[in-house]
């Protein structure tokens, strides 16, 4: 399964952020979005990873970008995680069906039952203009995430 390629029409999907609160893609239009698609809450890559987009969160928003981390661990292990790391940004849980918004994205592992470790950055209509997959046990950084971001912002501004 390969990661969906720049140029692609992201899938729309709804997805629980609590139990009160679902996020959807459509509802983001209009800005940057960038989706991490991680393996698995409290794991130490993912600690690391989610750490490093939460310090570097005001980055992300002088590009106007929306952050979203999505793995299929259910709404509290969500919770739990978020508030032992202290994340602001909301974390999606592809849950039930499991793993169908991963699968969608190319960004899903059927060997393991889990996301890949996936980075999608979308433009304010919803289209891919960077993907990215790392290695499970690799922290992919925040490099590419601003490249492109970068790359977004010289677009709109010509």
């Amino acid at each position: 399964m390969t990661p969906l390629p720049a140029g692609t029409p992201a899938p729309d999907f709804e997805l629980r952020s609590t139990a009160d609160e679902t996020t959807s893609l459509s509802d983001l239009r209009g800005r940057p979005v960038v989706l991490v698609f991680y393996p698995a809450d409290f794991s130490p890559t993912c600690t690391d990873q989610l750490g490093l987009y939460q310090m570097l969160l005001p980055e992300f928003e002088r590009y106007d970008a929306v952050v979203l981390g999505i793995s299929v661990d259910n709404l509290w292990a969500h919770k739990a995680f978020a508030a032992d790391r202290k994340l602001t940004f909301p974390l999606l849980a592809d849950f039930e069906p499991k793993g169908e918004v991963s699968r969608a994205y190319g960004a899903y592992n059927d060997e393991a039952g889990t996301s890949r470790r996936a980075l999608f950055v979308l433009d304010g209509d919803g289209v891919v203009s960077w993907s990215f997959v790392s290695p499970n046990k690799v922290n992919p950084g925040a490099d590419g995430i601003l490249a492109a971001l970068e790359d977004l912002q010289k677009e709109l501004a010509t």
